[in-house]
């Protein structure tokens, strides 16, 4: 089974996630009873951010391979997810949450009990079922995120200082930049020699036709974070019957718009680390595991330039790593490439759903992990 081939490399890997086989195609993950939660706990949040990946975008319906319908029915993959009689199954223990920013609103796009609905699923649904499994309260997998958006830009976490970015241009002529620190704009402007980082951004930065352009370094990252927190005030509407609640964990699936920028793929690990400080901060919420998946296109073999980068960023803030002590313990990177069934981030992985469940699962699997920590 190509899968469990994939799974081969995830063996040999030292201070990631590990996955065997059989937790990877979930078969020690019995079929959830469809009973509730005992309430008198508070609700346990599990926050979802990133980007486009972090989205439902694996193929649900059909017979064509990557779809879920055949991975579950002609596959035999993932038995948790039917019932006997080929429904799908539901976590009346595990509360499904997805919100969006949208202009100057949020947008819910999701508020139900974990279930395969809709064409499409996402990670969420891997995630929910591991950790309805292994936890005794009440589950919510928070999701806050929109596609198209840059850890070095648009979730630039706060904090995060301007600094000099230096590098050669096509014509051969070295060159700096200032490189925006939060709430500056726009992403990057000339340094003036003289000054250094200390070169004041434009006075006003408009767009082609000439009208200001009203973002900033990190307005995904406020927009995300108040939409969070937004759904929290508001626990019982989201958690039928909750009147508690705690954060109790990260999950970050991200990297792909950084690809696309030098300055911002160089600064990855240094923006990953701010960011896992700033959530916990955000969330009162100070030893909180974080958990991330790497992209799934990049493998150890070929982490080159940009994607090598930020590859590099995403291995070195795991805890096992020995490089940041402090995430001993509380910080687990899981390597996607082995679970992802082809394709790239840019292409939301050809829409196939077993990477989507994979990935869930892997991520899932390792927060349960920190979690017995």
């Amino acid at each position: 089974m190509a899968v469990m081939k994939r799974t081969q490399f995830l063996l040999s890997l030292c201070g990631l996630a590990l996955l065997s086989p059989t937790s990877l195609l979930a078969a020690d993950l019995p079929r959830p009873d469809s009973k509730p939660a005992d309430m008198s706990k508070p609700v346990k949040v599990f926050i979802v951010m990133g980007q486009s990946n972090t989205l439902e975008m694996g193929v649900v319906k059909g017979d064509k391979d990557g779809a879920l319908e055949k991975a579950v029915k002609t596959e035999k993959l993932y038995p948790f997810l039917v019932d006997d009689a080929g429904a799908w199954t539901v976590r009346k223990d595990v509360r499904n949450v997805s919100v969006m920013q949208k202009g100057d609103n949020m947008n819910v796009y999701r508020n139900d009990w974990l279930t395969i609905s809709g064409n499409k699923i996402g990670i969420e649904i891997g995630i929910g079922h591991h950790l309805g499994q292994a936890l005794d309260e009440p589950v919510m997998v928070l999701k806050s995120s929109i596609g198209n958006r840059g850890l070095g830009w648009d979730l630039l976490p706060p904090g995060s200082e301007r600094y000099l970015y230096e590098f050669t241009d096509k014509a051969g002529v070295k060159t700096s930049k200032v490189v925006a620190g939060y709430k500056d704009k726009p992403d990057m402007w000339d340094a003036d020699p003289a000054k250094g980082v200390a070169t004041p951004p434009p006075a006003e930065w408009l767009d082609k036709k000439g009208k200001p352009i009203n973002w900033y370094a990190g307005k995904q990252y406020d927009d995300d974070i108040a939409n969070a927190k937004k759904v929290l005030a508001e626990i019982s509407k989201y958690y039928p019957e909750a009147t508690k609640f705690e954060v109790a964990g990260f999950i970050w699936w991200q990297g792909d718009k950084d690809r696309y920028n030098e300055a911002h793929a160089t600064s990855y690990e240094k923006n990953l680390v701010s960011l896992i400080k700033a959530l916990r901060k955000e969330f009162n919420a100070p030893n909180a595991p974080f958990v991330l998946g790497t992209l799934g296109q990049t493998s150890k073999e070929n982490a080159t330039g940009n994607d090598g980068k930020i590859f590099e960023g995403q291995m070195a803030v795991d805890g096992n790593s020995g490089k940041y002590p402090d995430f001993k313990g509380n910080v687990s990177t899981v390597y996607t490439n082995p679970l992802s069934m082809g394709g790239a981030s840019n292409g939301h992985y050809n829409g196939n759903a077993k990477t989507y469940m994979n990935v869930g699962l892997g991520l899932g699997e390792a927060m349960v992990k920190l979690l017995k920590k």
